[in-house]
């Protein structure tokens, strides 16, 4: 029987896991999860009566697989589609329609992370939540991983690694694996570079009466690159309400990173209420945060090291082995590398 081990259970992790239940059916997957969630960035939260996803806004239609695999052969209960358009603001604040491209903009009514719920809902894998990977081993042709705790994990035929780029490398850096191929990866992953993002949610007992989902900003001219609206989304907000996300842009989110959440929401719904053009967007009734450090890959791996290291049974995987910071470059990486995977075995 196949041991397979992969650390991170992010979307890409789902994806390769269905692969592989899919194709290797008695394989045993064992997935270390180092928080107490699933799908990574698209990520999900509730307060009361309100569901907001907070990192990834939603599932764009622009891989055929991934189309295919949230259609056809996952649940589509409770799958919403976004119908309202995505318009653009500039370095002052004013506001253009007109960049919305996407033909959907997927999510469901329990939030973006239903994705990779179901996906690991479909297999027999086992995920350990809360459970931090430090140290990575090679020995006798398999790997083993040994968490925060002390406690070990494998052997692993393959070893498959999720986190973000930065976090990756500083696995392989530590790594218990004496070959040429891991400091070529190591080089070539720790050189992706990455863009912070943090995040405010803003909640208010009134309704924003707009004819967009969203806003974007195109000239990297602001300290806002984005705010979306949730009660867009059927499910996520009650009626007569609304809750906007929005996500302060990389240098200001980089600046800013460490600072009191209170002033930092403060100022993000000040700005918010400036560009949307409604004073009192300025006074949520309720906020939450989040700081994502390792928010968006600028650009991808090389590849050649990473292809490298699979003749070693160890496999990259996530959006930025992608070179695409989205959530469906993540998937459909996912199920390219589960395939791969499966082929080796």
């Amino acid at each position: 029987m196949p041991e397979i081990g992969i650390v991170g259970a992010g979307a890409a992790s789902a994806a390769a896991t269905f692969v592989l239940e899919e194709t290797v059916p008695d394989a045993d997957v064992t997935v270390l999860e180092k928080s107490g969630g699933v799908c990574g960035r698209a990520a999900t939260r509730r307060h009361a009566d309100l569901t907001y996803d907070y990192g990834a806004n939603y599932l764009k239609s622009d891989d055929e697989r991934v189309v295919d695999l949230v259609t056809e052969q996952l649940d589509d209960e409770g799958l919403v589609d976004v119908t309202d358009p995505v318009y653009t603001f500039d370095g002052d604040g004013a506001v253009s329609p007109g960049r919305d491209a996407d033909d959907h903009k997927w999510s469901y009514r329990r939030g973006l992370t239903q994705i990779a719920k179901r996906l690991f809902g479909r297999t027999d894998a086992t995920v350990h939540r809360r459970t931090r990977v430090e140290t990575l081993r090679r020995g006798d042709g398999a790997w083993t991983c040994v968490d925060s705790d002390g406690e070990a994990y494998g052997p692993f035929d393959a070893l498959l690694l999720n986190p973000p780029a930065p976090q990756t490398a500083e696995l392989l850096r530590d790594a218990e694996w004496a070959a040429d191929a891991r400091d070529a990866l190591l080089d070539a992953v720790a050189d992706v570079p990455y863009r912070s993002i943090w995040t405010a949610v803003l909640h208010y007992e009134f309704e924003v009466d707009r004819s967009y989902y969203a806003l974007v900003n195109t000239d990297d001219a602001h300290e806002v690159g984005w705010i979306s609206r949730e009660e867009c989304k059927p499910g996520h907000v009650p009626d007569g309400e609304s809750l906007l996300v929005v996500q302060a842009s990389p240098a200001w989110s980089t600046a800013r990173y460490d600072a009191d959440p209170a002033d930092n929401v403060a100022d993000l719904a000040a700005h918010a209420a400036d560009i949307v053009g409604d004073d009192r967007l300025a006074d949520p009734v309720w906020s939450d945060h989040q700081g994502w450090r390792y928010a968006l890959p600028d650009e991808g791996v090389l590849h050649g090291p990473v292809q490298s290291a699979e003749d070693h049974d160890l496999y990259c995987l996530g959006d930025w082995v992608a070179g695409e910071a989205r959530l469906h470059a993540a998937l459909a990486n996912g199920l390219d590398t589960g395939e791969r995977v499966a082929y080796a075995l």
